[in-house]
């Protein structure tokens, strides 16, 4: 009886809990980039990892290689969001929307 006690208010949380996690948001950045020879630029929506989602700095890290490996320079995060942001920025990075 007493186990039951424990028991049942453990798992009224994690009916809480677990839906909050497995709804958890994707996480995403805008950013710019250049190639050089001839000069080139663009605006691009990448989706990074949630480890990346803290900073800036951390999406830069996260996202510069997969940049590179095209010939990309990545110059800046511009911001970063979760999938409520992700229409709003469709039009403006053309192409360059969740490529990278």
């Amino acid at each position: 009886m007493k186990s039951a006690r424990i028991l049942l208010p453990l798992m009224a949380l994690a009916t809480l809990v677990l839906p909050v996690q497995a709804a958890r948001a994707e996480c995403f950045a805008d950013y710019k980039a250049k190639q050089e020879a001839p000069l080139r630029l663009h605006y691009g929506v990448a989706a990074i990892p949630d480890a990346a989602c803290g900073s800036r700095a951390a999406a830069f890290q996260a996202l510069a290689p997969r940049l590179a490996s095209d010939g990309w320079t990545l110059l800046n995060i511009l911001s970063i969001f979760g999938p409520e942001g992700l229409e709003q920025r469709k039009d403006s990075a053309g192409p360059y929307f969740l490529r990278y």
